[in-house]
């Protein structure tokens, strides 16, 4: 099972924690709300689970063009 970073904006991976037994308390997972999860945690069929975040560029770009934020995707 690995957990697999990437950004949700450009699909840059981020990072990977490839590991047989990972606690997500420990990632912090148990602290988002349901809707979160649901947004950021998507778990794969060979048990590798995908999380949505934001890499340094696209969040220097938002910093940048706040006007971004209306916009599903801003990378075209």
């Amino acid at each position: 099972m690995s957990i697999v970073y990437n950004c949700r904006h450009c699909g840059l991976e981020i990072g990977r924690l490839d590991n047989q037994m990972i606690d997500t308390s420990l990632l912090g997972f148990n602290q988002l709300s349901a809707e979160e999860k649901q947004e950021m945690i998507q778990y794969r069929d060979n048990g590798d689970i995908l999380v949505r975040t934001i890499c340094e560029s696209c969040q220097e770009t938002l910093g940048e063009n706040p006007q971004y934020h209306e916009l599903d995707f801003f990378i075209q």
